[in-house]
């Protein structure tokens, strides 16, 4: 089967061609489908995702999003992952899902195995929502806890309670889900390390399959980056903020969780996030809805971050693609990296080699030598792998 007909252009005008699609899925790292749904109920004081809150334009979203579907059907062959994610995206309702479901399986092709995650709100949903959703092939989700403090909820400007977050996990549970994970939030000004240390306990005694654990980052804009330059609170300082992430790796890694990206966790390999896995491991994903980004192994390009031009650009037929850019061998290989250094996996040497056409380690020993002696980095089985230290220094790793 081709996968792109003759003359295709992708957005930004580029000929995408079955050879370099295949150069950058290499065999069993199919590319994976990301739609934002760009609503929310409210929304919280430290979010910097693009959303609108209100319901009254999600009939002409999901409209506007069938259109984009139909432009965006031929860019890739097929997906093994799908991740609705938001906003969030639990505010429609059982039957918008699945229709939203059949338009993509009648669009797009979809191995019998995906992986496919729904971001949920504690708020949104019981038992009788997620078993719906579950028979419509839904087969993960991500819980948005954040907190079960209800004073943490409270500062983060979340619209759920502590006990919401616990009945959310116990209807995944009911309804059939053996496969999800929730958010936790950590370096939140009043919150100190005895109570973190006591939320990752009850994380442990509920059993959680996969634990992603974000650092706070106060963005400008955002009503809590405005009351920080205010002098409103005071944030942990790096010293503070990096015992939180070693306590928190060492503290999970000796119950049994694999701490296989900076923020990631997971009991057991087969409860991996595969998607977001797709993001650190620079395999290509398309992404549909305002705001999207998409990467298909040498371009990137973004949607319009506004809800009123997505819906008009569609309305014209037209691609709603913002930004494109086609990334340099440089900057490839600094973004390999990058992603690579916040993975346990780290970076395979060999794969680097053949993929970017020199020794990583020749090149840059003067560079990776000093990191290996400092217990920043080690060589496993041909495997540049960060240690706990190196994933904390994930980001000044790659500027090797």
């Amino acid at each position: 089967m081709q996968i792109f007909p003759k003359e295709e252009i992708i957005p930004g005008g580029q000929e995408n061609s079955r050879a370099e699609f295949l150069a950058a899925c290499p065999e069993g790292k199919r590319p994976g489908l990301y739609l934002h749904i760009p609503f929310c109920g409210s929304k919280c004081r430290y979010c910097n995702f693009f959303s609108v809150t209100g319901k009254q334009k999600i009939p002409a979203f999901l409209t506007s999003l069938y259109q984009e579907v139909l432009l965006q059907r031929r860019v890739f062959d097929s997906f093994d992952t799908l991740y609705i994610g938001g906003g969030t995206p639990s505010i429609l309702t059982p039957l918008q899902l699945a229709d939203l479901l059949s338009h993509l399986r009648q669009n797009f092709e979809f191995t019998e195995d995906a992986e496919v995650t729904l971001e949920v709100n504690p708020a949104d949903i019981d038992v009788s929502f997620l078993e719906q959703i579950r028979l419509l092939g839904i087969n993960r989700l991500n819980i948005g806890s954040q907190s079960f403090e209800d004073k943490i909820l409270d500062f983060l400007g979340r619209r759920h309670s502590s006990n919401q977050a616990l009945q959310a996990i116990m209807a995944a549970r009911q309804a059939g889900f053996d496969n999800f994970g929730i958010d936790l939030i950590y370096g939140i000004p009043g919150q100190n390390r005895h109570s973190w240390k006591m939320t990752l306990e009850q994380v442990l005694s509920l059993k959680i399959p996969h634990l992603s654990c974000y650092q706070l980052t106060v963005e400008p804009d955002t009503p809590l980056g405005k009351a920080c330059a205010q002098g409103l609170f005071k944030m942990p300082d790096n010293d503070e903020l990096f015992e939180f992430f070693m306590e928190t790796s060492e503290f999970l890694e000796d119950a049994g969780y694999c701490h296989y990206e900076v923020s990631n966790f997971a009991l057991g390999a087969c409860r991996i996030s595969r998607h977001n896995s797709k993001y650190w491991q620079h395999i290509p994903y398309l992404g549909l809805g305002p705001a999207a980004h998409s990467f298909d192994g040498k371009k990137r390009w973004e949607n319009v971050r506004s809800l009123d031009s997505y819906l008009l650009r569609l309305s014209r037929g037209e691609r709603p693609v913002e930004n494109c850019e086609i990334l340099t061998e440089d900057e490839l290989q600094l973004e390999t990296l990058f992603l690579g250094f916040r993975t346990k996996a780290g970076i395979d040497l060999k794969s680097f080699s053949e993929k970017f056409g020199f020794d990583l380690w020749t090149k840059k020993k003067h560079a990776l030598e000093p990191l290996l002696a400092a217990g920043h980095l080690k060589i496993t089985a041909g495997r540049l792998q960060p240690t706990r230290t190196g994933m904390a220094l994930a980001d000044s790793l790659a500027l090797l």
